[in-house]
């Protein structure tokens, strides 16, 4: 008769081993991984404080995730540092759902010395006023961007009818609007005007840029940035630049001066009581035609201005400086 405890013991054994055995098979975990959880942890601990009213601690909280997960990019990236350019940092602005800069794409920043005006970014210039830099660079993983926009699929909801969502493909996404909007650190959003006729440097899979503008409200009445994506070498390039001159197009803007008046003029009749409340609900939207008329105006005829050429240069150096160093 077998002794029970021999048995029991055995049983332990194996159990032990095959347990060895499975974590001797399980794959690692990558940086990346660690990097996704540590940081996820970090936004879950800090938007529990701050719902709990803990401003104080989490804001303790934000200042010790930084340094490590900003630690941990730095390794998965090994990227150095960009002539003309400061220190990396970490593109991550918020860790509360909800907060402005929350969201944005995972990776490293790196923000020019100087300002539009050639005046050193970060601290006043001349006139008084605080100076932007001029341009910034984003680095990450394609694999990393290939899971952020998985991540924001549905980011402003689903099924939105006015509002649309980043692709998930990332050849579709590098062209769309939300993907900027989403991905850098603004409080507006951006609008494609043009895409730009850049050159693929032998380096990148894909290459592409447009000019931009930004707006809280309609349409910009000029376009006064450049924006470039690249993929290459396994990595993803995201940069944005301020430039000189704007491109912007008066008889663009005459059309929709011309269909803002026919929306002042139907508030006019309406509050007058030339019309009633019927008829001007059946009146179309005047102002986004407008909107809709002007962005397709400028659209053709940008890249007939001599300033568009001088955008699609400044954003082949703007390429240039993101990905070769």
């Amino acid at each position: 008769m077998k002794n029970p405890a021999s048995v029991v013991i055995r049983l332990a054994a194996a159990s032990c081993l095959l347990g060895m055995l499975s974590n001797a098979n399980a794959a690692p975990v990558s940086p990346e991984d660690r990097y996704i959880a540590a940081r996820d942890a970090a936004i879950a601990k800090i938007s529990k404080l701050y719902d709990a009213k803990k401003d104080d601690e989490a804001e303790k909280a934000e200042k010790a995730a930084g340094p490590d997960l900003f630690a941990q990019m730095k390794a998965i990236l090994a990227e150095p540092d960009r002539k003309g350019f400061g220190p990396a940092k970490l593109n991550l602005d918020a860790y509360s759902k909800g907060d402005q800069g929350f969201g944005l794409l995972d990776g490293l920043r790196y923000d020019s010395l100087v300002g539009e005006n050639g005046e050193k970014a970060g601290e006043n210039g001349a006139d008084g006023k605080y100076v932007e830099p001029k341009s910034h660079i984003i680095v990450t993983t394609q694999s990393l961007l290939e899971r952020w926009l998985r991540g924001h699929k549905d980011w402003w909801g689903k099924n939105t009818a006015d509002v649309k969502n980043v692709s998930p493909q990332t050849a579709t996404a590098l062209k769309e609007e939300a993907f900027y909007t989403q991905a850098i650190s603004t409080d507006a959003a951006v609008i494609n005007f043009n895409e730009l006729p850049i050159a693929k440097p032998t380096s990148a899979t894909l290459a592409v840029a447009m000019l931009s503008g930004r707006t809280q409200d309609t349409a910009p009445e000029a376009a006064d940035e450049v924006f470039v994506s690249a993929l290459a070498n396994g990595k993803a390039y995201v940069a944005y630049s301020t430039i000189k001159p704007k491109v912007e197009i008066p008889a663009c803007l005459a059309i929709k001066a011309d269909y803002n008046k026919k929306a002042e003029k139907a508030g006019d009749d309406l509050n007058s009581n030339r019309i009633g409340k019927k008829a001007y609900d059946k009146l179309p939207d005047f102002r986004q035609q407008g909107e809709d008329a002007y962005k397709k105006c400028f659209t053709q005829r940008a890249p007939q201005q001599p300033s568009f050429a001088e955008a699609t240069r400044q954003a082949q150096v703007l390429l240039a400086e993101a990905i070769e160093k």
